[in-house]
């Protein structure tokens, strides 16, 4: 889990990660985890969901989308930094936003669902695949930075802002002197 990666000035260690043993293992790991997740969901996890009470029914539903979503991203992502290894995509394209790896919602707690009628086997995929998701992001943020402040909509409001006061085109001091 401690795995040190690279260079994180922007993208340069891309290609020393991709090229190691690290990359290697988490991509196997990653991929041999989407298909035992897939196997498990379109197998023996339908057929356990059918049993499950209406509560439980609901969260496996919900769960199990997010668990794709998540697996789905985590392997795409994976993709992408084999073809940039592979010279089929310029580390700069997968520097690009739309492909980082930021969690953006909480982690599903799978500890919490104990007890609660969800199958084991299921319980243990989301944590999996959590512990995955986890691992890429910090890969990715150690590869290429982490998140820009700026990315929220908020904070990109926020620092239009800070430069139009810097550049004097807003003075928030005259909007409050107006409301008063």
């Amino acid at each position: 889990m401690g795995e040190r990666v690279i260079d994180a000035g922007g993208g340069a260690g891309a290609p020393d990660f991709t090229g190691g043993q690290l990359f290697e293992r988490v991509f196997a790991e990653g991929m041999a985890l989407v298909e035992q997740a897939a196997g498990y969901l379109d197998g023996p996890g339908r057929a356990e969901s059918k049993k499950l009470s209406r509560e439980a029914g609901l969260t496996y539903a919900s769960w199990s989308m997010e668990l794709t979503t998540r697996l789905m991203q985590a392997a795409s992502w994976l993709v992408m930094q084999k073809a940039v290894r592979d010279g089929d995509m310029k580390p700069e394209e997968a520097m690009a936003p739309k492909y980082r790896m930021v969690r953006e919602a909480p982690a599903l707690d799978a500890s919490a669902q104990v007890g609660n009628g969800l199958p084991a086997r299921f319980l243990g995929l989301v944590e999996e695949s959590e512990a995955l998701y986890d691992r890429i992001c910090r890969i990715d943020a150690s590869i290429y930075g982490t998140a820009s402040s700026t990315e929220s909509p908020v904070n990109l409001q926020i620092e239009r802002l800070k430069a139009a006061a810097e550049t004097g085109a807003f003075d928030p001091l005259q909007v409050w002197r107006k409301l008063r």
